[in-house]
């Protein structure tokens, strides 16, 4: 009853102000506030705000909206443990399936170590032993460096 006292007080108040907006000659302001303003008594005349009346009080409604919630929650989840495993089994096997230890060719991940653009009266550079800096050198030695 209280609900339906104050929507109706909100509308009339709206209205009030279109018509002081309209008397302003701000005709299309006044339009869009005399629609929102019959929005609250619109919903007391077709019993929306008695039913949410009703279910603001019960217990019985606030238990369903906390499975609801539970339920979106579990949705999401498996939706984001499935993005992060790239899809559903079907696509994980397809996918297993499909690589192949051997998809890389055995020499892909040698460096290459061709003569380059050295000039041909440089000596090669003698090895000195340590063997970490041969990989540098051989990258220096391919650019000409």
């Amino acid at each position: 009853m209280i609900a339906e006292t104050v929507c109706s007080a909100v509308s009339a108040a709206g209205l009030g102000i279109a018509a002081v907006t309209a008397y302003r000659r701000r005709f299309l302001a006044a339009t869009r506030i005399a629609a929102y303003s019959l929005v609250p008594i619109g919903l007391v005349m077709t019993g929306v705000v008695e039913w949410l009346a009703d279910t603001a009080f019960s217990p019985t409604a606030w238990a369903g909206f906390g499975v609801l919630g539970v339920a979106w929650v579990l949705f999401t989840s498996t939706r984001v443990v499935e993005r992060r495993r790239g899809g559903t089994r079907k696509e994980r096997r397809a996918a297993r399936a499909a690589a192949r230890p051997d998809a890389v060719a055995p020499a892909a991940s040698a460096p290459s170590l061709g003569q380059g653009s050295r000039p041909a009266g440089q000596p090669a550079a003698a090895p000195r032993g340590d063997e970490d800096f041969s990989d540098i050198e051989a990258i220096l030695k391919k650019h000409g460096i």
